[in-house]
C-alpha cells in the first residue's frame, strides 16, 4: 500500500470502496515506524496493541454497513503530554518516566470517538519547554528532511512523524509556537486555535493561560477536519467556548480579502530563505485575488520579553507538583530521601531537566517578593497591549500574515549553549498565543540550504473565533 498520497478524505473513500481495511492501513504506518523511526525519533511509546484493536473495530463497522465517523481509521500521533488512560505519560521527562495516566484527556476522547487510530505517543522537549526537541529527557529527534538538522519544538516529534510517514495526522500543544514552529521546520501544516477552542483537560499544564491543542496535517483540508473533531466547550475546562458556526468561506470570497504585513516581522534577522518563501506565498495570494497592506504592530518588539516573563511565572506554579510525593517519579532516588526536604531536592533536581530548571528559576524570580511588580505585573500590562495591537488592526486588515521563523531548520548543537538564541526562535510565534488568537503555519516549497532542500513556512493569524476562516483561506491557498 502506497500512502505518500494519502489524505483524510482518500481514507474515508478507501474504506468505504473496500479497496483496503482500516487494520491493513495501521498495519502499513506500524511498519513504517519501525523502519523508519530508529532513524528519526519521533516516538516515546508506539501502541501496536491498542491500535490494531481500534482500527479493528472500524472495519466491523464498516462490514456491518454502519455509517463511519469522520476520523476512521486515521492513524494519528499524540504528543506525549496527551493523557490516554492506562498509557505511560512522561511529557519527556524522567520525573514521570514511570506515571501512567489515570483518565483520559478530552481532546484524546473525542479524537478516539470520531474513529482515529492512536499509534502511540511523540518525543517533545521537556514538559513542552523549547523549540528543538534536544531538550527531551529520552533522545533527541531529527529533522526528516535532514538528520543532522532539528524538529522544531516542543511537539518536534509529532511533527516529524507526520513529516516522515509515520504518523497521517497528529496533535501536539502550542506555548508560543510549538505546534507552528515545527511545522515549518518538518515542511507540513501547523494550527494553533484560538485560545479556548479546544479544552486543556488533561492536557499537562506548562503554561495555563497560553497553552493551546492544534493539530499538525500534511494539508490543510486535514488539519481542518482534525481540529473539528476535537473542538468545543467542555465543562472540565472552564476557559474552552464553542467557536461560533460560520458560512463556509468561498474562493470569490477571496477577492477583496485584506492582509496585513507588519513591518516589525519582516526586518533584520529574517534569513534570505524564509523572506523568499514568505514573498512567494505573497504572490500566489494575489493571483487568488487577496489585497496586501503594510501595517505596524509597535509592541511586537516586546512580545519575548512578555512571554519569557509570563511563561516561566505559570511553569514554577504548575510544575511545583512533581515533588516526588504525588507523582511516582524516580524510585531510587524517592528511596534514598533521608527527610522530606531531601525528597523534594533530590526528586526535583535530578528529575527536572536544565531547561525546566532554569525556567522554574526565572519563574520563581518574577514572582518574588520585590519583583513581583518590576517583572510580572508589567508584563501583563504589555501583553495587555500586544493585544490591543491586534484589535486596532483588525479594523483595516481581515488577516495578518508573517514568518513563521527566522530562519529554517538550526543544526543540533546550535543553539543549546545560547538559551537566549534558541528563545529567539519564537520571536514570530509568541503575539499569537500571548493575545489568544488563531494562528496557521503553511508550508512553501523547500530551499536549499548547506546541500539540503529545507521547509521554509509562513503564518496567518486571524482575529479571536476566526478558525475556520483561516484554514479555509489556506485550503484555497493550498489548491492554487
Amino acid at each position: 500500500m502506497d500512502i505518500k498520497d494519502l489524505t483524510i478524505k482518500k481514507v474515508q473513500e478507501g474504506l468505504k470502496g473496500k479497496e483496503f481495511s482500516a487494520k491493513e492501513l495501521t498495519d502499513e504506518y506500524l511498519k513504517r515506524i519501525r523502519e523508519k523511526d530508529g532513524d528519526i525519533g519521533a516516538y516515546l511509546s508506539v501502541f501496536e496493541e491498542r491500535a490494531l484493536k481500534a482500527a479493528g473495530d472500524i472495519d466491523e463497522r464498516n462490514a456491518a454497513g454502519e455509517s463511519l465517523p469522520p476520523l476512521a481509521g486515521v492513524p494519528v500521533a499524540l504528543k506525549d503530554n496527551l493523557l490516554i488512560e492506562g498509557a505511560v505519560a512522561t511529557s519527556a521527562s524522567k520525573i514521570l518516566e514511570h506515571y501512567v495516566a489515570s483518565y483520559d484527556s478530552t481532546a484524546v476522547r473525542k479524537i478516539e470517538e470520531a474513529g482515529a487510530v492512536v499509534l502511540g505517543k511523540t518525543n517533545m522537549d521537556e514538559f513542552a519547554m523549547g523549540a528543538s526537541t534536544e531538550n527531551s529527557g529520552f533522545h533527541p529527534t531529527k529533522n526528516p528532511h535532514d538528520p543532522e538538522r532539528v524538529p522544531g519544538g516542543s511537539s518536534g516529534g509529532s511533527a516529524a512523524a507526520v513529516a516522515g510517514g509515520m504518523a497521517l495526522g497528529a496533535f501536539g500543544s502550542d506555548t508560543g509556537g510549538s505546534i507552528r514552529q515545527p511545522a515549518a521546520f518538518c515542511g507540513i501544516v501547523g494550527f494553533k486555535p484560538t485560545y479556548g477552542a479546544v479544552s486543556r483537560s488533561g492536557l499537562m499544564a506548562m503554561s495555563s493561560s497560553l497553552d493551546q491543542i492544534g493539530p499538525f496535517a500534511r494539508t490543510v483540508a486535514d488539519a481542518e477536519l482534525l481540529f473539528d473533531a476535537i473542538r468545543g466547550h467542555d465543562d472540565l475546562d472552564s476557559t474552552s467556548l464553542d467557536l461560533p458556526e460560520l458560512e463556509p468561506l468561498k474562493k470569490e470570497d477571496l477577492r477583496g480579502l485584506r492582509i496585513g504585513l507588519p513591518k516589525e516581522y519582516f526586518g533584520d534577522g529574517v534569513s534570505a530563505a524564509v523572506a523568499k518563501g514568505v514573498e512567494e506565498a505573497v504572490e500566489k495570494l494575489k493571483r487568488l485575488g487577496v489585497d496586501f497592506k503594510d501595517i505596524s504592530l509597535p509592541h511586537a518588539k516586546y512580545g519575548i520579553s512578555t512571554y519569557y516573563i509570563v511563561m516561566p511565572a505559570e511553569v514554577s506554579s504548575n510544575l511545583a507538583r512533581f515533588d516526588g510525593v504525588r507523582y511516582p517519579g524516580l524510585p531510587e532516588v524517592e528511596k534514598n530521601a533521608e527527610t522530606l526536604r531531601d525528597l523534594y531536592f533530590k526528586t526535583r533536581g535530578e528529575g527536572f531537566g536544565a531547561e525546566v530548571r532554569r525556567r522554574i528559576l526565572l519563574g520563581t524570580f518574577v514572582l518574588s517578593a520585590g519583583y513581583y511588580d518590576a517583572y510580572y505585573a508589567k508584563a501583563q500590562k504589555v501583553r495587555r497591549l500586544i493585544g490591543q495591537d491586534f484589535d486596532n488592526a483588525w479594523g483595516g486588515v481581515d488577516i495578518i500574515m508573517t514568518p513563521v521563523t527566522p530562519t529554517p531548520a538550526f543544526k543540533f548543537g546550535e543553539k543549546t549553549d545560547d538559551p537566549l538564541s534558541m528563545y529567539l526562535a519564537d520571536i514570530f510565534t509568541v503575539s499569537a498565543n500571548l493575545s489568544g488568537v488563531p494562528a496557521l503555519s503553511m508550508p512553501v516549497k523547500p530551499y536549499p540550504l548547506g546541500g539540503k532542500e529545507l521547509p521554509v513556512g509562513f503564518q496567518l493569524m486571524g482575529p479571536r473565533l476566526s478558525d475556520k476562516k483561516l484554514l479555509h483561506i489556506g485550503k484555497f491557498y493550498e489548491e492554487e
